[in-house]
């Protein structure tokens, strides 16, 4: 997992006219917590925070701060990150200091690899679950987990226990729950002429 360093400021006030006014400033509200410490309230520049998390394993970035004061170098992942519902635009971030050699659990995103032998046979993908949970060190975060459906038949399901899990990392998600299925033939039966 790729390491990035944030740019945030500390910041005295909190409440709804601030963080207001930070985003028309072009800057997130945000809140870095952990173990052991306690809340901080910073801001990051939008434009900061978008290139931090772009790319493959998007939230799922190992965060360096860089800013004054105690929180300077301190490592942390994106725990939570609300966005406007219009616009897609963030509104909060919240950071969770880690340790890196402490376990955390994090949601990885699913990739489907192959066209499915049920899908070239006239079924329909039905791609259930999109993220998994995983657990493991801050260094082993995947970017992805690769699920191959090539072999995947009409009527048959790929569920979270047959995923294999990447080396040093343990799947925390039930595994029972359907990951992918391949559903009926498109368009069913043929229709009945009417009488």
């Amino acid at each position: 997992m790729s390491e990035q360093v944030l740019n945030v400021e500390l910041r005295e006030q909190t409440g709804k006219g601030i963080s207001r006014r930070l985003r028309v400033a072009g800057r997130i509200p945000a809140i870095v917590y952990g173990k052991g410490m306690e809340s901080v309230a910073v801001s990051v520049g939008q434009r900061d925070l978008s290139e931090a998390i772009a790319g493959e394993g998007g939230r799922n970035h190992i965060l360096t701060l860089n800013c004054e004061g105690a929180l300077n170098g301190q490592t942390v992942i994106v725990a939570d990150l609300l966005r406007d519902s219009l616009k897609g635009t963030p509104r909060h971030v919240d950071l969770h200091k880690i340790n890196l050699a402490d376990k955390v659990k994090v949601s990885v995103k699913i990739a489907l690899v192959g066209t499915a032998a049920g899908a070239k046979a006239g079924g329909m993908v039905d791609f259930a679950m999109h993220q998994i949970e995983v657990e493991c060190l801050p260094v082993h975060i995947p970017e992805q987990i690769n699920v191959n459906i090539t072999e995947l038949t009409l009527g048959h399901s790929i569920h979270v226990g047959d995923i294999v899990a990447p080396i040093g990392t343990v799947i925390v998600s039930d595994p029972k729950a359907a990951v992918v299925s391949i559903l009926g033939r498109k368009g069913g039966a043929e229709a009945e002429p009417a009488a």
